[in-house]
């Protein structure tokens, strides 16, 4: 290896993707590599995107930013490609681990790039295994992969130290054979895109953020005045990885769900039916799980119902 290797992880918040990199940095010191591993968050709300980044080198390592030129790419959710630009500085010859259920010849990365690339239902892989879609250690047996530095065998070490010290050793065990398990059943193949890369969104100050005596312009929607940072410009339903679909029939106007929603993105109707803002519902599943009737079901994916 010559220059230091880096990678980046895309996430969501709440399924582990800095808990990966840290565990990933681990593996490479293991096989006697210098490493660090250290996050970028954003909202610190579950399914809220999040970034990871990891550097391993033959010497010490100094530099201390963010990952901006990756070689590797790890990808937990693929409806971030529709979110964010995820392969925005991929260097030539990088390569990708994504998480879908896709082969890599289906799946499309964005216009313009194109990479050897390994898919796995990690998502499924971790329902299965874990009972919860955390899918970081998943994601790391798919990573070995498309990567030869760091062997699975290294990973799995990592995982059962790091998962067993903070939940037992039970738990180390089953996360390293999740990780052994998307390894195994990783497809590799060269992925390209057509369609274009998402833009990065503009940072908004919140409230909080703007110093005393800033002056901003005040803009306005359906007559309400709004300011910078309004959840007009952050449609946080793309944080969901399953959306509540909603069985009419079934439906005896109990309302529970409707006072129970923590996002106030479940709409009462004059007939005191439900109908759901998809632009705002992050999937959290409070809803089904409260129903009496069973009349709202989690279907797994990002989806839009009337």
């Amino acid at each position: 290896m010559g220059n230091v290797f880096e990678i980046r992880f895309h996430g969501r918040v709440g399924q582990g993707a800095v808990m990966a990199a840290q565990t990933l940095a681990d593996a490479a010191v293991r096989e006697g590599y210098h490493a660090q591993a250290f996050p970028y968050f954003g909202a610190e709300r579950r399914g809220a995107p999040v970034q990871a980044f990891a550097r391993i080198d033959k010497k010490k390592i100094r530099l201390k930013s963010q990952v901006y030129a990756p070689d590797l790419l790890v990808v937990l959710d693929a409806s971030l490609f529709e979110m964010e630009p995820v392969t925005a500085g991929l260097r030539r010859g990088g390569r990708i681990a994504v998480n879908t259920p896709l082969r890599p010849e289906e799946l499309d990365i964005g216009k313009g790039s194109e990479a050897i690339t390994a898919t796995a239902d990690a998502t499924s892989i971790a329902l299965d295994s874990l009972k919860m879609p955390i899918v970081n250690t998943a994601m790391l047996g798919v990573l070995c992969r498309v990567q030869d530095l760091v062997t699975i065998e290294a990973v799995m070490e990592a995982i059962q130290e790091r998962f067993g010290e903070k939940l037992g050793a039970l738990a180390g065990r089953v996360n390293a054979q999740v990780a052994w398990r998307a390894y195994d059943n990783a497809t590799v193949g060269l992925a390209s895109g057509k369609r274009e890369l998402a833009e990065a969104r503009q940072w908004l100050p919140s409230w909080d953020e703007i110093p005393i005596g800033t002056s901003l312009r005040a803009g306005s929607f359906d007559g309400v005045e709004i300011g910078p940072g309004s959840a007009r410009h952050n449609l946080t339903g793309w944080w969901r990885w399953a959306t509540p679909r909603y069985k009419k029939d079934k439906c005896i106007r109990c309302l529970r769900c409707w006072w129970s929603c923590p996002d106030a993105a479940i709409i009462r109707l004059d007939d005191d039916y439900m109908r759901w803002d998809f632009d705002y519902c992050k999937g959290c599943g409070i809803c089904a799980e409260i129903c009496p009737v069973d009349a709202i079901d989690m279907i797994r994916g990002v989806h839009r119902w009337e």
